[in-house]
């Protein structure tokens, strides 16, 4: 188990405490008497803070409204699995060979909350201005411009003008199962170019598998040309 020492080198932070990150990349599912749920806990309210410190001084004259709907455009599940792309952190979380074969290492929920993890970890070792640090130069790295505006273009339009842009084609959508009980039903969707499966998604509506299949497209799609 010392995939780990990739990712610290892609982080730029080096544990002194292994078993940290180790913990913070272990899935229930992995079957350990530990794993990262409660480093989650803490590293949500750690990225939360962070972030909200990080905006109220990069924009000194914005008001209370709009640095939440900002904030909330970053801080939440779509957001920190963004992030956790940008690290490749599914290549290195520990998960069990059924949740391997249910494509957990690209699960957004998964992703979101071993970054959470990871960001609590490094909090625990070096303090709030550590892990300050690395979540800040990472937000910046993935969010080239942070402002309202940018952040509330849905992945959908941002998908759309992508592939427009690069292949003069748009992508298309369908519904490939649902499950579950009608108050409590889950949608799985794929996106399409030129007949071509991009990405699929579940969620609790079409809209909302629609938009977590376009992000992960985009990752996709933004990782193939960054080679």
């Amino acid at each position: 188990m010392d995939d780990y020492f990739e990712l610290e080198s892609r982080l730029g932070y080096s544990f002194k405490n292994k078993q940290l990150i180790i913990e913070a990349l272990t899935h229930k599912s992995f079957k350990k008497p530990y794993n990262n749920e409660r480093l989650e806990f803490l590293g949500d309210a750690v990225l939360d803070l962070i972030v909200g410190e990080y905006l109220f001084k990069k924009f000194p004259s914005s008001d209370e409204g709009t640095l939440s709907k900002i904030r909330a455009s970053l801080v939440n599940e779509n957001g920190f699995a963004h992030l956790a792309n940008e690290l490749n952190l599914g290549k290195y979380i520990y998960i069990s060979l059924a949740e391997e074969n249910n494509e957990g290492r690209t699960k957004l929920s998964l992703l979101s909350n071993a970054f959470e993890a990871v960001m609590g970890a490094i909090y625990l070792e070096s303090g709030l201005d550590g892990a300050k640090s690395i979540a800040i130069k990472l937000l910046e790295e993935c969010y080239p411009t942070i402002d309202l505006q940018t952040l509330s273009k849905d992945y959908k339009t941002a998908l759309q003008e992508y592939t427009q842009a690069k292949y003069g084609v748009t992508p298309t959508y369908e519904m490939i199962g649902s499950s579950g009980p009608d108050h409590k039903k889950e949608f799985e969707i794929e996106v399409l170019l030129v007949d071509k499966t991009l990405a699929t998604s579940s969620g609790k509506s079409k809209k909302e598998a629609q938009q977590k299949a376009a992000q992960i497209a985009l990752d996709i799609l933004s990782s193939e040309d960054a080679k």
